[in-house]
Protein backbone atom coordinates (compact mmCIF):
# COMPACT_ATOMS: atom_id res chain seq x y z
CA UNK A 1 0.00 0.00 0.00
CA UNK A 2 1.18 3.54 -1.10
CA UNK A 3 2.63 5.67 1.38
CA UNK A 4 1.05 9.23 0.78
CA UNK A 5 2.89 10.88 4.00
CA UNK A 6 3.96 14.53 3.14
CA UNK A 7 7.32 13.72 4.85
CA UNK A 8 10.57 11.46 4.16
CA UNK A 9 11.17 9.22 7.12
CA UNK A 10 13.70 11.02 9.03
CA UNK A 11 17.12 9.90 9.21
CA UNK A 12 19.01 8.40 12.16
CA UNK A 13 22.08 10.26 13.64
CA UNK A 14 24.41 10.62 16.32
CA UNK A 15 23.55 13.26 18.91
CA UNK A 16 25.03 16.76 17.61
CA UNK A 17 26.35 17.34 21.65
CA UNK A 18 27.90 13.45 21.17
CA UNK A 19 28.93 13.59 16.90
CA UNK A 20 30.91 17.10 17.55
CA UNK A 21 34.05 15.32 19.32
CA UNK A 22 34.17 12.13 17.13
CA UNK A 23 34.88 11.57 13.33
CA UNK A 24 32.23 8.96 13.78
CA UNK A 25 30.21 8.99 10.81
CA UNK A 26 27.08 11.26 11.86
CA UNK A 27 24.04 9.45 9.63
CA UNK A 28 23.20 6.13 10.80
CA UNK A 29 21.04 5.14 7.80
CA UNK A 30 17.44 3.62 7.32
CA UNK A 31 16.53 0.38 9.23
CA UNK A 32 14.97 -2.16 6.98
CA UNK A 33 11.33 -1.13 8.17
CA UNK A 34 12.19 2.69 7.60
CA UNK A 35 13.51 1.82 3.99
CA UNK A 36 10.29 -0.20 3.47
CA UNK A 37 8.14 2.85 4.49
CA UNK A 38 10.24 5.34 2.40
CA UNK A 39 10.24 3.45 -0.83
CA UNK A 40 6.47 3.22 -0.68
CA UNK A 41 6.09 6.63 -1.07
CA UNK A 42 7.11 6.31 -4.49
CA UNK A 43 4.38 7.05 -7.37
CA UNK A 44 6.54 4.87 -9.80
CA UNK A 45 5.94 7.88 -12.35
CA UNK A 46 6.24 6.30 -15.89
CA UNK A 47 7.83 9.39 -17.32
CA UNK A 48 10.69 9.18 -14.52
CA UNK A 49 11.07 13.21 -14.13
CA UNK A 50 13.52 12.02 -11.17
CA UNK A 51 16.45 9.88 -13.87
CA UNK A 52 16.62 13.18 -15.37
CA UNK A 53 18.27 15.18 -12.76
CA UNK A 54 20.97 11.74 -11.94
CA UNK A 55 24.15 12.47 -14.15
CA UNK A 56 24.75 8.64 -14.43
CA UNK A 57 20.79 7.70 -15.33
CA UNK A 58 20.27 5.05 -12.06
CA UNK A 59 16.92 3.71 -13.07
CA UNK A 60 15.49 5.34 -9.48
CA UNK A 61 11.77 4.08 -10.09
CA UNK A 62 13.21 0.50 -10.81
CA UNK A 63 15.21 0.31 -7.86
CA UNK A 64 13.45 2.05 -5.06
CA UNK A 65 10.11 -0.38 -6.67
CA UNK A 66 12.45 -3.57 -5.45
CA UNK A 67 13.12 -1.53 -1.97
CA UNK A 68 9.17 -1.91 -1.56
CA UNK A 69 9.20 -5.30 -1.93
CA UNK A 70 12.46 -6.01 0.54
CA UNK A 71 14.36 -7.50 -3.02
CA UNK A 72 17.46 -5.36 -1.46
CA UNK A 73 20.09 -7.13 -3.81
CA UNK A 74 17.31 -6.79 -6.64
CA UNK A 75 17.83 -2.92 -5.99
CA UNK A 76 21.33 -2.90 -5.89
CA UNK A 77 21.81 -4.54 -9.23
CA UNK A 78 19.63 -2.14 -10.46
CA UNK A 79 21.86 0.87 -8.74
CA UNK A 80 24.79 -0.45 -9.74
CA UNK A 81 24.44 -0.94 -13.76
CA UNK A 82 25.08 2.46 -14.07
CA UNK A 83 26.80 3.66 -10.52
CA UNK A 84 29.90 2.66 -9.81
CA UNK A 85 29.99 4.04 -5.95
CA UNK A 86 26.43 3.77 -5.27
CA UNK A 87 27.38 3.48 -1.07
CA UNK A 88 29.44 6.92 -1.63
CA UNK A 89 26.19 8.86 -4.04
CA UNK A 90 23.79 7.81 -1.21
CA UNK A 91 25.88 9.59 1.28
CA UNK A 92 27.55 12.69 -0.46
CA UNK A 93 25.51 13.61 -3.58
CA UNK A 94 23.53 16.56 -3.54
CA UNK A 95 20.21 14.89 -4.52
CA UNK A 96 17.91 17.60 -3.49
CA UNK A 97 19.74 19.92 -6.73
CA UNK A 98 20.01 16.45 -8.49
CA UNK A 99 16.98 13.64 -8.71
CA UNK A 100 14.61 14.96 -5.78
CA UNK A 101 14.69 18.08 -7.25
CA UNK A 102 12.73 16.44 -9.76
CA UNK A 103 10.50 14.35 -7.86
CA UNK A 104 6.50 14.78 -7.98
CA UNK A 105 5.91 13.91 -4.27
CA UNK A 106 8.44 16.74 -3.49
CA UNK A 107 5.50 19.50 -5.47
CA UNK A 108 3.29 18.65 -2.35
CA UNK A 109 5.39 18.06 0.48
CA UNK A 110 8.79 16.27 0.93
CA UNK A 111 10.42 14.37 -2.36
CA UNK A 112 10.73 11.08 -2.03
CA UNK A 113 14.58 10.21 -0.01
CA UNK A 114 16.37 8.74 -3.27
CA UNK A 115 19.65 9.45 -1.72
CA UNK A 116 18.61 7.74 2.07
CA UNK A 117 17.42 4.72 0.12
CA UNK A 118 20.60 4.21 -2.30
CA UNK A 119 22.81 4.32 0.88
CA UNK A 120 20.13 1.74 2.41
CA UNK A 121 20.83 -0.90 -0.16
CA UNK A 122 24.35 -0.19 -0.93
CA UNK A 123 25.29 -0.78 2.92
CA UNK A 124 23.10 -3.54 2.52
CA UNK A 125 24.74 -5.38 0.27
CA UNK A 126 27.99 -4.53 1.08
CA UNK A 127 26.72 -6.42 4.48
CA UNK A 128 25.50 -9.67 2.87
CA UNK A 129 27.31 -10.20 -0.58
CA UNK A 130 30.83 -10.74 -0.16
CA UNK A 131 31.76 -12.44 -3.29
CA UNK A 132 34.31 -10.65 -5.23
CA UNK A 133 32.90 -9.33 -8.90
CA UNK A 134 34.27 -12.05 -11.75
CA UNK A 135 37.07 -10.57 -13.97
CA UNK A 136 36.15 -10.17 -17.46
CA UNK A 137 38.42 -11.90 -20.17
CA UNK A 138 41.11 -9.69 -21.68
CA UNK A 139 40.45 -7.88 -25.01
CA UNK A 140 44.18 -6.99 -25.29
CA UNK A 141 44.10 -3.54 -25.08
CA UNK A 142 45.56 -1.57 -22.19
CA UNK A 143 44.29 1.66 -20.85
CA UNK A 144 45.67 4.55 -18.47
CA UNK A 145 43.96 6.42 -16.25
CA UNK A 146 45.39 9.34 -14.43
CA UNK A 147 44.22 10.12 -10.54
CA UNK A 148 41.62 7.79 -8.39
CA UNK A 149 39.11 9.86 -7.76
CA UNK A 150 35.25 9.34 -8.82
CA UNK A 151 36.15 10.45 -12.07
CA UNK A 152 38.74 8.06 -12.86
CA UNK A 153 37.19 5.11 -10.52
CA UNK A 154 34.37 5.22 -12.83
CA UNK A 155 36.05 5.42 -15.80
CA UNK A 156 38.53 2.50 -14.82
CA UNK A 157 35.62 0.49 -13.44
CA UNK A 158 33.99 0.49 -17.19
CA UNK A 159 36.66 -0.04 -19.13
CA UNK A 160 37.61 -3.00 -16.85
CA UNK A 161 34.02 -4.59 -17.28
CA UNK A 162 34.67 -4.27 -21.36
CA UNK A 163 38.08 -6.49 -20.53
CA UNK A 164 40.32 -3.68 -21.04
CA UNK A 165 43.84 -3.70 -18.93
CA UNK A 166 43.57 -0.85 -16.88
CA UNK A 167 46.10 0.71 -14.64
CA UNK A 168 45.05 3.77 -12.99
CA UNK A 169 48.21 6.30 -11.56
CA UNK A 170 47.24 7.89 -7.97
CA UNK A 171 49.78 10.55 -7.12
CA UNK A 172 48.64 9.94 -3.20
CA UNK A 173 49.73 6.82 -1.17
CA UNK A 174 46.20 5.94 -1.22
CA UNK A 175 43.36 5.49 -3.71
CA UNK A 176 40.33 7.36 -3.67
CA UNK A 177 40.91 11.00 -4.43
CA UNK A 178 38.95 12.98 -3.06
CA UNK A 179 37.09 10.61 -1.33
CA UNK A 180 39.77 9.98 0.81
CA UNK A 181 41.37 13.23 1.16
CA UNK A 182 38.76 15.55 1.09
CA UNK A 183 35.33 14.40 2.85
CA UNK A 184 35.89 13.78 6.37
CA UNK A 185 34.85 10.03 7.89
CA UNK A 186 31.70 11.60 9.59
CA UNK A 187 30.47 12.08 6.26
CA UNK A 188 32.12 9.39 4.17
CA UNK A 189 33.54 6.58 6.35
CA UNK A 190 36.74 5.43 4.19
CA UNK A 191 36.17 1.60 4.50
CA UNK A 192 33.50 2.21 2.37
CA UNK A 193 35.85 3.83 -0.54
CA UNK A 194 38.64 1.10 0.08
CA UNK A 195 35.67 -1.57 -0.73
CA UNK A 196 34.91 0.27 -3.73
CA UNK A 197 38.62 -0.13 -4.63
CA UNK A 198 38.90 -3.61 -3.73
CA UNK A 199 36.31 -4.25 -5.85
CA UNK A 200 38.32 -2.59 -9.28
CA UNK A 201 41.38 -4.46 -7.83
CA UNK A 202 39.12 -7.87 -8.26
CA UNK A 203 38.19 -6.95 -11.92
CA UNK A 204 41.60 -6.71 -12.85
CA UNK A 205 42.52 -2.95 -12.57
CA UNK A 206 46.48 -2.34 -11.68
CA UNK A 207 46.52 0.69 -9.00
CA UNK A 208 49.85 2.57 -8.91
CA UNK A 209 50.31 5.03 -6.13
CA UNK A 210 52.96 7.39 -5.42
CA UNK A 211 53.12 8.05 -9.25
CA UNK A 212 53.29 11.68 -10.11
CA UNK A 213 51.84 11.59 -13.73
CA UNK A 214 54.33 14.92 -15.18
CA UNK A 215 57.08 13.80 -12.77
CA UNK A 216 57.30 10.30 -11.98
CA UNK A 217 56.25 10.05 -16.26
CA UNK A 218 54.78 11.69 -18.26
CA UNK A 219 51.35 11.14 -20.96
CA UNK A 220 53.95 11.09 -23.44
CA UNK A 221 55.84 8.27 -21.92
CA UNK A 222 52.42 6.63 -21.09
CA UNK A 223 51.51 6.54 -25.06
CA UNK A 224 54.86 6.15 -26.71
CA UNK A 225 57.02 3.95 -24.59
CA UNK A 226 54.52 2.05 -22.55
CA UNK A 227 51.94 1.14 -24.78
CA UNK A 228 48.67 2.53 -23.83
CA UNK A 229 46.26 2.98 -26.15
CA UNK A 230 44.55 5.47 -24.74
CA UNK A 231 44.82 7.85 -21.55
CA UNK A 232 41.92 9.25 -19.26
CA UNK A 233 43.04 12.45 -17.20
CA UNK A 234 40.59 12.46 -13.84
CA UNK A 235 43.24 14.65 -11.78
CA UNK A 236 40.57 16.77 -10.09
CA UNK A 237 41.16 20.34 -8.88
CA UNK A 238 43.70 20.14 -5.56
CA UNK A 239 45.05 23.88 -5.95
CA UNK A 240 43.93 26.07 -3.57
CA UNK A 241 42.83 29.84 -3.32
CA UNK A 242 43.77 32.34 -1.04
CA UNK A 243 42.63 36.02 -0.52
CA UNK A 244 44.65 38.72 -1.76
CA UNK A 245 45.01 40.17 1.88
CA UNK A 246 47.51 41.45 4.05
CA UNK A 247 48.81 38.26 6.68
CA UNK A 248 47.74 35.33 4.55
CA UNK A 249 51.64 34.07 4.65
CA UNK A 250 51.38 34.08 8.75
CA UNK A 251 51.69 31.18 10.89
CA UNK A 252 48.40 29.97 11.27
CA UNK A 253 46.80 30.18 7.92
CA UNK A 254 45.71 27.15 6.29
CA UNK A 255 44.04 26.29 3.21
CA UNK A 256 41.04 24.00 3.34
CA UNK A 257 43.05 21.46 1.14
CA UNK A 258 45.81 20.58 3.23
CA UNK A 259 43.69 21.10 6.77
CA UNK A 260 41.57 18.51 5.16
CA UNK A 261 44.00 16.39 3.25
CA UNK A 262 46.04 16.39 7.13
CA UNK A 263 42.65 15.02 9.05
CA UNK A 264 41.08 13.06 6.74
CA UNK A 265 44.19 10.94 4.90
CA UNK A 266 46.40 11.30 7.20
CA UNK A 267 44.37 10.87 10.63
CA UNK A 268 46.38 13.70 12.39
CA UNK A 269 43.82 13.92 14.94
CA UNK A 270 44.58 10.34 16.54
CA UNK A 271 46.77 11.37 19.65
CA UNK A 272 49.10 8.49 17.80
CA UNK A 273 49.71 10.03 14.76
CA UNK A 274 52.77 10.51 12.55
CA UNK A 275 52.25 13.42 11.26
CA UNK A 276 49.69 15.47 14.30
CA UNK A 277 47.89 18.71 13.75
CA UNK A 278 47.85 21.61 16.23
CA UNK A 279 44.30 21.64 17.98
CA UNK A 280 43.34 25.03 17.07
CA UNK A 281 41.43 27.11 20.14
CA UNK A 282 39.06 29.75 18.01
CA UNK A 283 38.94 29.01 14.01
CA UNK A 284 37.76 31.03 11.17
CA UNK A 285 36.74 29.27 7.74
CA UNK A 286 36.19 31.61 4.85
CA UNK A 287 34.25 30.55 2.46
CA UNK A 288 30.90 28.51 2.42
CA UNK A 289 30.72 26.00 0.48
CA UNK A 290 30.71 22.22 1.07
CA UNK A 291 34.96 22.44 1.67
CA UNK A 292 34.01 24.97 3.86
CA UNK A 293 31.45 22.87 6.36
CA UNK A 294 33.49 19.91 6.17
CA UNK A 295 36.80 22.30 7.25
CA UNK A 296 34.55 24.01 9.95
CA UNK A 297 33.48 20.66 11.51
CA UNK A 298 36.49 19.06 11.49
CA UNK A 299 38.00 21.73 13.66
CA UNK A 300 35.25 21.65 15.78
CA UNK A 301 36.25 18.03 16.66
CA UNK A 302 39.39 18.79 17.35
CA UNK A 303 37.71 21.28 20.02
CA UNK A 304 38.30 24.67 18.80
CA UNK A 305 35.56 27.06 18.71
CA UNK A 306 34.76 27.77 15.03
CA UNK A 307 33.49 31.10 13.08
CA UNK A 308 31.74 30.31 9.35
CA UNK A 309 32.70 34.02 7.60
CA UNK A 310 30.86 34.27 4.77
CA UNK A 311 30.74 37.17 2.11
CA UNK A 312 26.60 36.95 1.86
CA UNK A 313 23.48 35.57 3.98
CA UNK A 314 22.57 32.02 4.73
CA UNK A 315 20.18 32.14 1.92
CA UNK A 316 22.93 32.14 -0.36
CA UNK A 317 25.68 30.15 0.96
CA UNK A 318 26.20 27.26 -1.93
CA UNK A 319 27.08 24.15 0.72
CA UNK A 320 24.03 21.96 1.12
CA UNK A 321 21.53 22.23 3.07
CA UNK A 322 21.81 19.18 5.24
CA UNK A 323 25.06 20.40 5.99
CA UNK A 324 24.46 23.10 7.33
CA UNK A 325 22.13 22.23 9.16
CA UNK A 326 24.08 19.48 10.76
CA UNK A 327 27.25 22.55 11.03
CA UNK A 328 24.60 24.58 12.98
CA UNK A 329 23.51 21.78 15.27
CA UNK A 330 27.16 20.95 15.92
CA UNK A 331 27.50 24.35 17.16
CA UNK A 332 29.33 26.07 14.67
CA UNK A 333 28.98 30.20 14.53
CA UNK A 334 27.98 31.44 10.95
CA UNK A 335 28.99 35.22 10.83
CA UNK A 336 27.39 35.87 7.04
CA UNK A 337 27.43 38.88 5.26
CA UNK A 338 31.10 39.89 6.49
CA UNK A 339 34.58 39.37 4.95
CA UNK A 340 38.13 39.27 6.04
CA UNK A 341 39.63 42.11 4.94
CA UNK A 342 43.25 41.78 6.91
CA UNK A 343 45.05 38.94 9.25
CA UNK A 344 47.01 40.25 12.27
CA UNK A 345 49.88 38.45 13.90
CA UNK A 346 51.15 37.88 17.53
CA UNK A 347 54.79 38.40 18.45
CA UNK A 348 55.82 35.30 17.17
CA UNK A 349 54.30 35.49 13.70
CA UNK A 350 50.99 33.00 14.63
CA UNK A 351 47.35 34.42 13.49
CA UNK A 352 46.11 36.57 17.01
CA UNK A 353 43.47 38.39 15.21
CA UNK A 354 41.35 38.60 11.79
CA UNK A 355 39.67 42.19 10.41
CA UNK A 356 36.45 41.61 8.82
CA UNK A 357 34.20 44.06 7.01
CA UNK A 358 30.25 43.82 7.12
CA UNK A 359 28.39 43.47 3.89
CA UNK A 360 25.30 44.04 2.39
CA UNK A 361 23.62 42.58 -0.66
CA UNK A 362 23.34 44.38 -3.71
CA UNK A 363 22.58 43.63 -7.34
CA UNK A 364 22.91 40.39 -8.84
CA UNK A 365 26.35 39.56 -10.19
CA UNK A 366 27.20 37.23 -13.20
CA UNK A 367 26.80 34.15 -10.88
CA UNK A 368 22.86 35.44 -10.60
CA UNK A 369 23.56 35.84 -7.02
CA UNK A 370 23.41 39.47 -4.73
CA UNK A 371 26.60 41.33 -5.15
CA UNK A 372 28.17 42.06 -2.32
CA UNK A 373 28.91 45.17 -1.27
CA UNK A 374 31.16 46.45 1.92
CA UNK A 375 29.56 48.58 4.59
CA UNK A 376 32.22 51.13 5.02
CA UNK A 377 32.96 51.80 8.33
CA UNK A 378 31.92 48.75 10.02
CA UNK A 379 34.99 46.70 10.52
CA UNK A 380 35.39 44.76 13.30
CA UNK A 381 38.19 42.47 14.94
CA UNK A 382 37.84 38.61 15.32
CA UNK A 383 40.05 37.06 17.89
CA UNK A 384 40.74 33.72 16.17
CA UNK A 385 44.37 31.76 16.15
CA UNK A 386 43.67 29.99 12.48
CA UNK A 387 42.10 30.87 9.40
CA UNK A 388 40.92 27.77 7.12
CA UNK A 389 40.37 29.51 3.34
CA UNK A 390 37.86 28.03 1.23
CA UNK A 391 37.45 30.02 -1.72
CA UNK A 392 37.72 26.96 -4.02
CA UNK A 393 40.29 25.17 -5.91
CA UNK A 394 41.72 24.59 -9.68
CA UNK A 395 43.91 22.12 -11.31
CA UNK A 396 47.21 21.55 -10.38
CA UNK A 397 48.93 22.92 -13.57
CA UNK A 398 51.80 19.58 -13.53
CA UNK A 399 49.89 17.59 -16.13
CA UNK A 400 48.75 20.87 -18.64
CA UNK A 401 52.52 21.85 -17.90
CA UNK A 402 54.48 18.69 -19.19
CA UNK A 403 52.04 17.88 -21.65
CA UNK A 404 52.57 19.78 -24.96
CA UNK A 405 49.52 19.72 -27.48
CA UNK A 406 47.22 19.54 -24.31
CA UNK A 407 44.60 23.05 -24.79
CA UNK A 408 43.45 24.05 -21.06
CA UNK A 409 41.49 27.21 -20.72
CA UNK A 410 42.37 30.52 -18.32
CA UNK A 411 41.31 29.28 -15.41
CA UNK A 412 43.75 26.08 -15.94
CA UNK A 413 41.40 23.30 -16.66
CA UNK A 414 41.37 20.98 -19.70
CA UNK A 415 39.11 21.50 -22.81
CA UNK A 416 37.02 18.66 -24.27
CA UNK A 417 34.87 18.29 -26.97
CA UNK A 418 31.10 18.41 -25.84
CA UNK A 419 29.97 15.36 -23.70
CA UNK A 420 32.75 12.39 -24.24
CA UNK A 421 35.90 14.13 -22.72
CA UNK A 422 37.92 14.26 -26.00
CA UNK A 423 40.98 16.56 -25.55
CA UNK A 424 43.24 17.89 -27.47
CA UNK A 425 45.78 15.10 -27.74
CA UNK A 426 44.82 12.42 -29.79
CA UNK A 427 43.67 9.45 -27.50
CA UNK A 428 43.67 11.66 -24.85
CA UNK A 429 40.34 12.02 -22.51
CA UNK A 430 39.31 13.68 -19.72
CA UNK A 431 36.94 14.99 -17.27
CA UNK A 432 35.34 15.62 -13.89
CA UNK A 433 37.23 18.70 -11.98
CA UNK A 434 40.10 19.05 -14.19
CA UNK A 435 37.82 19.78 -16.83
CA UNK A 436 35.00 21.64 -15.00
CA UNK A 437 36.86 23.06 -11.53
CA UNK A 438 35.50 21.76 -8.21
CA UNK A 439 32.05 20.13 -8.63
CA UNK A 440 30.10 17.15 -7.61
CA UNK A 441 30.87 13.49 -7.46
CA UNK A 442 28.39 12.29 -9.32
CA UNK A 443 29.15 14.44 -11.98
CA UNK A 444 32.45 13.25 -12.04
CA UNK A 445 31.25 10.15 -12.51
CA UNK A 446 29.20 10.96 -14.93
CA UNK A 447 31.73 12.52 -16.59
CA UNK A 448 34.42 9.13 -16.27
CA UNK A 449 31.67 7.08 -17.61
CA UNK A 450 31.44 8.86 -20.78
CA UNK A 451 34.77 8.99 -21.27
CA UNK A 452 34.94 5.49 -20.62
CA UNK A 453 32.32 5.07 -23.55
CA UNK A 454 34.04 7.14 -25.63
CA UNK A 455 38.10 5.64 -25.13
CA UNK A 456 36.28 1.96 -25.97
CA UNK A 457 34.72 3.41 -29.43
CA UNK A 458 38.35 5.59 -30.16
CA UNK A 459 40.18 2.04 -29.43
CA UNK A 460 37.69 -0.15 -31.37
CA UNK A 461 37.53 2.14 -34.78
CA UNK A 462 41.80 2.40 -34.85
Amino acid sequence: MANMSLTKNPMPSQDPNVRNKNFEEVALGYTEEQALDEAQRCLNCKNKPCMGGCPVMVHIPEFIAEVAKGNFEEAYQIISATSALPAVCGRVCPQESQCEKYCVRGKKGEPVGIGRLERFVADWHNAHCTAAPEKPASNGHKVAVIGSGPAGLTCAGDLARKGYEVTVFEALHLAGGVLVYGIPEFRLPKAIVQKEVDGLKALGVTIATDTVIGRTVSIDELQNEMGFEAVFIGSGAGLPMFMNIPGVNYKGVLSANEFLTRINLMKAYKPDSDTPIIHPKRVAVVGGGNVAMDAARCAKRLGAEVYIVYRRGMEELPARKEEVEHAEEEGIIFKTLCNPVAIHPDEDGFVHSMTCIEMELGEPDASGRRRPIEKQGSEFELEVDTVIMSLGTSPNPLIRSTTPGLETNKHGCIVTEGDEGKTSRDGVYAGGDAVTGAATVIKAMGAGKAAAKAMDEYIRNK
